[in-house]
């Protein structure tokens, strides 16, 4: 582990499937290591996949398979900027197709339960612009969306 600061995910059993699926998924993104537990342990047995080192979308990870104990929130969530509305779809589509599921404002749920927002740089763009009235149509626009839609903040951006 090279970085200073590392996020810790909690996962039952299955965090080498995340984190693979992560990978796969998201640019800037790969599995570095896998570590086996060297004992028994209260989630699982000596050898058992213990942690997964993994980056997504440059920031690095550690899925700890610790067990049932902890669920995840959505009081933590990734935001993913996507560029255009093809990376917007792809990604979100990736997340909801595989076990996941929609949620409101841009956010989805992955297979494990772990919360994206899956955020198109134009919508950041558009509720912190300089223009109050602006902002606020696209926020009111984005308030009723679950997979952003950029056609339609930037209609509403333009009143």
């Amino acid at each position: 582990m090279v970085s200073k600061n590392t996020i810790c995910l909690w996962y039952d059993g299955t965090a080498l499937d995340a984190a693979t699926f992560y990978a796969e998924t998201f640019p800037d993104s790969k599995v570095t290591a896998v570590h086996h537990a060297p004992g028994d342990y209260p989630a699982g047995k000596q050898g058992n996949v213990l942690t997964v080192e993994f980056t997504v979308a440059g920031i690095p990870c550690l899925g700890l398979n610790g067990g049932p104990a902890f669920k995840q929130t959505e009081a933590f969530s990734f935001q993913i900027a996507t560029d255009d509305q093809a990376e917007t779809d792809r990604l979100w589509n990736a997340i909801v197709s595989n076990g996941g599921q929609e949620s409101a404002c841009g956010w989805c749920k992955d297979k494990w339960g772990l919360s994206w927002q899956i955020t198109p740089r134009v919508l950041m763009d558009a509720i912190t612009g300089p223009d109050p009235a602006a902002a606020k149509r696209a926020f009111d626009a984005m308030m009723t969306m679950g997979k952003i839609d950029i056609a339609a903040i930037e209609k509403a951006r333009r009143g």
